[in-house]
């Protein structure tokens, strides 16, 4: 069965730079230090909060840190190199080790106090409310007989 597919170029552009981003990384990183590497991520919003799902497979949840500082969140974690085999018996050697780590800017405040963080089946899932002055507000407008709601963002302060 085949699905259409909205194309969107600008996350065509940020694929492609993702990777060249990873080719970069990879090839001027030496080979006495751990490579750094990105983690793949959704981010959705609704009216309430940020929903951050974060694809970290086979990542122990202690070893991962989760910081937020003014409107930046970072995640930061390690995994480990499988020591079991010997270098030379490999066959196919794909799966990644070293160090991580990924920012994203958001684009209003949160309210960092109430932050919620889960790790399930390989997937880091964060809940990041947006701070009061900021979500939409409903505003009834009284007048004749009917009464009417305006919806909008009304920040404090604008």
């Amino acid at each position: 069965m085949n699905y259409l597919t909205r194309w969107d170029p600008f996350r065509e552009m940020m694929t492609i730079r993702n990777m060249m981003d990873r080719l970069v990384d990879e090839t001027f990183s030496t080979t006495n230090a751990s490579p750094t590497w990105g983690l793949p991520i959704d981010v959705a919003e609704n009216e309430n909060e940020f929903v951050v799902k974060v694809s970290a497979p086979g990542v122990n949840p202690d070893d991962l840190e989760i910081s937020f500082s003014g409107d930046t969140l970072t995640i930061k974690g390690e995994v480990k190199e499988d020591k079991d085999v010997d270098e030379e018996r490999y066959h196919i050697r794909e799966r990644r080790f070293g160090s991580f780590a990924r920012s994203l800017t958001l684009p209003t405040k949160v309210n960092s106090d109430q932050i919620e963080a889960a790790y399930e089946n390989g997937v880091l899932t964060l809940r990041l409310p947006k701070a009061e002055e900021v979500r939409p507000r409903r505003i009834a407008i009284q007048g004749g007989n009917e009464k009417k709601v305006i919806e909008g963002n009304f920040q404090k302060g604008k």
